[in-house]
């Protein structure tokens, strides 16, 4: 693992989104794999803002997205894909056609699953962008997800219901299923890139860098990966004391 240590969450975005533009500059038919919550939310920005100046250009990019609430059509506003939309595809020359996300609203979810690992397998992931949870999951990867996982069904753990939580109204509006891209999945991308920021992921990015290689703490599979990035700011930092 290569570990960046940034000041503050702004910091942390903007390494993060040299290094996706950085990807794109040096293959303009690149495959990345994205991320939702609030973390990329900055480095989205900051490709949008680039993309606007012409420094780079996301019309020959493909995107695959890590997961996707069960249940929520894709205009609902907190589906993520509206997310996406509304944070990145509809700011940018991407062509949509070339955007990908796991339906939550799949009549068989299984089959879904299995076309979604497949559709992945075949693009082949250049970049695979990832946020942090609270409890060390990555995609909605709960503790406890194999190493040999694929795109699956996941019954979502109440730490990460209450995290996603100041999303929605109220939390019994959060849906406790979703789908998401296995570990299996992730791994296979060329590269890994991690963001993670504030003290509340702190111990996560503990466990991810210096615990041992367990499904206790799905990140902590990452140790695994031969071109892995993690990029933080001083809070997610405070129990690891990077140097």
């Amino acid at each position: 693992m290569k570990i960046i240590l940034t000041n503050d969450y702004n910091q942390m975005s903007a390494v993060a989104a040299e290094i996706i533009a950085s990807e794109i500059k040096s293959n303009a038919h690149c495959v990345l794999g994205l991320a939702t919550g609030s973390t990329p939310i900055g480095a989205y920005h900051l490709l949008c803002q680039m993309n606007q100046a012409g420094i780079i250009s996301f019309a020959d990019v493909s995107t695959v997205n890590l997961d996707e609430y069960v249940g929520l059509p894709a205009d609902h506003n907190q589906s993520y894909a509206y997310f996406m939309r509304k944070q990145l595809f509809d700011r940018v020359d991407i062509n949509q056609a070339n955007t990908h996300i796991p339906c939550g609203m799949a009549q068989n979810l299984q089959v879904e699953c299995e076309q979604y690992s497949k559709l992945v397998s075949t693009l082949g992931v250049d970049l695979q962008l990832l946020g942090l949870g609270s409890n060390g999951h990555i995609g909605f990867n709960e503790p406890g997800t194999p190493m040999d996982s694929f795109t699956h069904v996941v019954q979502l753990t109440q730490s990460t219901i209450v995290d996603n939580s100041r999303l929605f109204d109220d939390i019994s509006q959060v849906p406790t299923r979703a789908i998401s891209m296995g570990i299996a999945d992730i791994l296979h991308a060329k590269k890994i890139l991690l963001i993670a920021s504030g003290a509340n992921k702190a111990q996560a990015v503990y466990d991810m860098v210096a615990g041992p290689v367990s499904s206790n703490c799905p990140a902590s599979f990452l140790q695994l990966h031969p071109d892995c990035t993690i990029v933080i700011d001083k809070g997610a930092n405070s129990i690891l004391q990077f140097e």
